[in-house]
Parts: C-alpha cells; sequence; structure tokens
C-alpha cells in the first residue's frame, strides 16, 4: 500500500514547526573548510584543529585495468557534508522550511524521562538526514573523489525506523552500550568535555562512548535524559544520528594516512575528531563552527527562541581526505 506524504509551507503563528531553507551563500560558514592540506603541509591554514594527513603529497592508487596505477596529490579539507534537522515535531523539515502532512501516522516526540520539573528533564526528538553536495554544485573542487557528488536527498527520517524511539529495541544495533551504563564509564568522559570546552581542541576518539559535555553516546535513539539546555540536546541528538549511521554502514569514512586515503572505509564507531558542526535554523550561525562534543554554552546564547519550539538544524563538516586526479 502506497502512503502519499505531501509538504505545505510553514505557516506564520504556529510556533510547533519553525524554519527556513538553508541559504548557502549566507548561513554556510565557508572558513569551516579549512585548513586544507596538501600532503601534511598546510596551503590553507585555520584556527581551527586539524586531524592526521598523509605525510606524503603524493599518492598512487591501484586502479582497475586497463589504468592499473593513478597518480594523485594527497588533499585534505573540511567538506561541507550533510544537513541535519533535530525536532520534537514529527515531519517538521526544519532546514528546508516546510513541514510534511504524514495523517495520522506521527508519533508525537517531546515526552519527559524525568519525574522531576528541574532543568534535568529528559525528552524525546526526531531527526533527519540531508545529502548536501554543495562543493559540487559550486564546483568548489573538480575531482569527483574529493567531494560528494549526490543529489540533495532526505537520506534518513527516524520517522520511520522503529528502532529510533525504543532504547530497548536499540539495544540490538549498540550492545556494547551496556558496558558503559555505569559511574565509573561515564566519570572517564570528564577529561574530554574539559578539552572541548573551547573550539581548540579535537574530541577523544579513544572515548567513543563519550560525546563531550553534550553526554553519552548511548543509547543511539532520539531519548534524552537531561537536558542542560534545548540547544545542548538538540546537539546531543544530531552527533548521535552520526554515530547511528556509522554503525549501519550508511556513512563511510576516509582516512589520512599512506595508502589507506585511496579508499573509503566503514567506520561503525564514529570517528568524533573528523567532525565539526554550526548551525543553520532556526538562528543561523555562520561566524564560526564547532568539533564534536565542543560544549555549546560558548556560542548558544540568543540561539534558542523559546516561543519557536524545539527546532534546530546543523550543517555538518566533515574531514575529507582524498586523492585529486
Amino acid at each position: 500500500m502506497a502512503l502519499l506524504v505531501f509538504a505545505s509551507p510553514l505557516r506564520a503563528g504556529v510556533p510547533a514547526c519553525t524554519g527556513t531553507f538553508v541559504n548557502p551563500m549566507t548561513d554556510i560558514c565557508w572558513s569551516c573548510m579549512f585548513p586544507m592540506t596538501i600532503g601534511s603541509v598546510p596551503v590553507m591554514p585555520s584556527q581551527y584543529p586539524d586531524t592526521e594527513n598523509p605525510t606524503m603529497p603524493i599518492s598512487f592508487c591501484p586502479k582497475p585495468p586497463p589504468i592499473f596505477m593513478q597518480i594523485g596529490l594527497n588533499i585534505g579539507y573540511w567538506e561541507p557534508y550533510s544537513l541535519v534537522d533535530v525536532t520534537r515535531k514529527p515531519y517538521c523539515m526544519v532546514n528546508m522550511g516546510m513541514e510534511l502532512n504524514a495523517g495520522n501516522i506521527q508519533q508525537l516526540g517531546g515526552r519527559s524521562t524525568s519525574r522531576d520539573n528541574d532543568s534535568s528533564d529528559g525528552g524525546f526528538y526526531h531527526a533527519h538526514w540531508y545529502k548536501y553536495p554543495i562543493v559540487y554544485w559550486l564546483q568548489i573542487m573538480q575531482s569527483a573523489a574529493c567531494m560528494a557528488t549526490d543529489a540533495f536527498d532526505v537520506a534518513y527520517m527516524t520517522e520511520i525506523d522503529p528502532l529510533w524511539d525504543d532504547d530497548e529495541l536499540a539495544f540490538i544495533l549498540n550492545p556494547e552500550a551496556i558496558l558503559f551504563g555505569n559511574l565509573i564509564a561515564q566519570l572517564a568522559c570528564i577529561p574530554e568535555s574539559i578539552a572541548t570546552s573551547t573550539n581548540l581542541a579535537l574530541p577523544f576518539d579513544v572515548l567513543f562512548w563519550c560525546l563531550g559535555s553534550q553526554g553519552s553516546a548511548y543509547p543511539l535513539t532520539g531519548t534524552t535524559n537531561y537536558r542542560d539546555t534545548p540547544i545542548q540536546a538538540g546537539t546531543l541528538i544530531m552527533e548521535r544520528l552520526n554515530f547511528k549511521l556509522h554503525r549501519e554502514g550508511i556513512v563511510w569514512e576516509t582516512r589520512g594516512a599512506d595508502g589507506a586515503i585511496c579508499y573509503q572505509w566503514p567506520e561503525p564507531i564514529l570517528p568524533k575528531s573528523r567532525y565539526r558542526y554550526q548551525m543553520t535554523n532556526s538562528i543561523p550561525d555562520a561566524a564560526w563552527c564547532h568539533p564534536y562534543t565542543t560544549t555549546t554554552a560558548l556560542w548558544e546564547m540568543g540561539h534558542d527562541n523559546p516561543v519557536t519550539g524545539d527546532n534546530f538544524g546543523f550543517v555538518n563538516f566533515r574531514k575529507r581526505n582524498c586523492v585529486f586526479l
């Protein structure tokens, strides 16, 4: 049986679903693409921290016959890779500025998971992942190996994912979570929270169960047991969705190592250090971006309008190491 879903523009005076279509000229932090490197040498420096890059400026990549081998430059930069909606209203497409009318199949988010009415009240959020090949659209790069060439698309919607709103069922996807649901494991996250209290440090990939000041990476669902602020909770859900897509094999990664740079690799554990983010909705902040797990206290002031509901949009910058052919 086919399901017809209709899109409707957001209506003024309806705070349940708000957002605007992302303007790539004014709403994207273009300086967040840097540093750009050839080999390990920065050709366009940046104030933001960088991940490992190949030591050699040139790679020899195996190819099928009749080519056998291709030679290219080892390039590294931070690609604006995806858009993410985080919302408490199902089918609210925040970064597209519209709401999908799905009839009676909607599951309302926003349930509280705390018995107390304090700042630690939890909540439930839906999220959407968009393919966002903006580098390809603008032809900033000329090598297909160094950018996403997909069409703009809504690649993932949690409303139709049975694992997203059931913490117990999601155990199938993240069984290792049982090892980290204790005080000792969570206390181990403190060093990362301290290190990422500024924009000058990368998160610790070895602490894969931690998302710094945002909270725990587990469960890989839309449930958060506490909300210091709505933006903190929204950022946590955005980072969790990325982890979930890595675990499901939907998102693959490049690696900044000699030889490995020729290929893309599945990464079931989110490489946090290879991502940074910025807000695009409902109040865009194109002035800067932030490594994953960085505390939102640095930038969230003035970015949360309480009358518009918990509707947030983000753009993910992913570190791309590639061979420019």
